[in-house]
């Protein structure tokens, strides 16, 4: 028993250069239990979640080979952001929606600008002398789920500013919202019906090349062990996180924003950053697009309806409205996305412009600053448009 632990040990927590990062997760500990500075357990929490977001990926991959590749599809589309949704949930829980909203958006876009511009730059730059091609099936797939997720995004915004502000207004809103949603997980529990059993072979090509390079290293029971302690841990340090990401921004002078947009998806998105680069890195740009438009379909169409879904249980006013700015920033980026991929060929010069596109919009929340007071109490924030 004792060798057989080990054994896993050193597959799980070993297995992947992120093992230096695992020291943060008892240190962010520490530093909650004996009061230490308020930043310093943000930062912890931070560093301690990259690893585990990796860790979760590799374990639920595991268990697929178990459970066959239909369950394994669910399993995969369920924990591959697990970070985000306990992240998200949490915030929802305590009634902080602009972090929400801003984790899930900036969870879209660093899938959509960050993950596949650099995985199409680095491929590109490593394949300068291949003509990289992929199949644009998948990718119209998604793009037309994205684009319907923007819809049901920009109806309430577009009705709030056609219609004004008010009470009347913001209970419209929020109706329109809870019935938006109730379509979009519809229309993702199409997709993935969709993906996994009539048209599978359009997305077979994601797993051919990989068949021969993965193998699996522990067995069912052991997986899915470590995958719910994993999970545990991620829901303590995410409570961490969202219960300090405001004393950090003061502390740091980072809006808050900035943090939840840029710095906390480039965390959740850790596992896929790293494998869908590998991948472009070896000419397989069909598996680099299936993750990085499969895990931000799923952020829009499944998180974030869900998140409105709960907080409709809970009596908490979480609606799709989220702001000119935001919203604006979401449109282009799928609309630019979209452009990129709809002639089924890359080169580097597309994955340079997403990610200065990406540049672009960090920047302007780096400078985007709201006041602490909405911020706590969950307004709505009206930017230029404000009474």
């Amino acid at each position: 028993m004792l060798g057989y632990f080990l054994t896993n040990l050193q597959e799980v927590i070993l297995g992947t250069k992120l093992a230096v990062l695992f020291p943060a997760i008892p240190l962010a500990i520490a530093a909650d239990y004996y009061k230490l500075g308020r930043p310093w357990i943000f930062a912890l929490s931070l560093l301690g979640l990259t690893p585990l977001a990796e860790r979760v990926s590799f374990l639920t991959e595991q268990i697929a080979y178990f459970t066959g590749p239909t369950v394994g599809g669910l399993l995969n589309a369920t924990c591959g952001n697990a970070t985000e949704l306990i992240i998200a949930i949490l915030a929802l829980y305590q009634n902080k929606i602009h972090v929400l909203k801003y984790s899930l958006l900036g969870s879209i876009l660093s899938n959509l600008l960050l993950v596949l511009g650099t995985s199409l730059l680095c491929g590109g730059l490593a394949n300068l002398k291949k003509e990289q091609r992929y199949d644009r099936k998948q990718a119209d797939v998604n793009s037309l789920l994205l684009l319907l997720g923007l819809l049901c995004h920009m109806l309430p915004l577009m009705f709030r500013y056609a219609i004004g502000e008010g009470t009347a207004t913001d209970f419209s809103t929020l109706e329109m919202s809870r019935a938006s949603s109730i379509i979009m997980l519809i229309a993702y529990v199409a997709y993935i019906f969709f993906q996994l059993k009539t048209h599978r072979q359009l997305f077979d090509s994601q797993e051919e090349g990989d068949e021969e390079e993965e193998k699996v290293v522990i067995g069912f029971w052991s997986a899915f062990t470590w995958l719910a302690g994993m999970t545990i841990i991620i829901a303590l340090l995410s409570e961490y996180v969202v219960g300090t990401i405001e004393a950090a921004s003061d502390s740091w002078g980072i809006s808050v924003s900035f943090l939840s947009i840029i710095l906390l998806p480039i965390v959740g998105n850790a596992a896929e950053h790293a494998g869908s680069v590998i991948f472009a890195l070896k000419n397989k740009l069909d598996i680099s697009l299936g993750v990085a438009l499969g895990s931000a379909t799923q952020i829009s169409m499944f998180v974030v309806p869900l998140c409105v879904v709960v907080g409709w249980t809970m009596n908490i006013q979480m609606d799709l409205d989220f702001s000119l700015l935001e919203t604006g920033s979401l449109a282009f980026t799928i609309i630019i996305t979209a452009f990129t991929l709809q002639d089924g060929t890359s080169h580097y010069l597309k994955g340079l412009l997403l990610f200065l596109c990406y540049i672009v919009i960090a920047a302007c929340f780096f400078v985007h600053k709201i006041p602490q007071s909405q911020i706590s109490e969950g307004k709505p924030f009206t930017g230029l448009f404000a009474a």
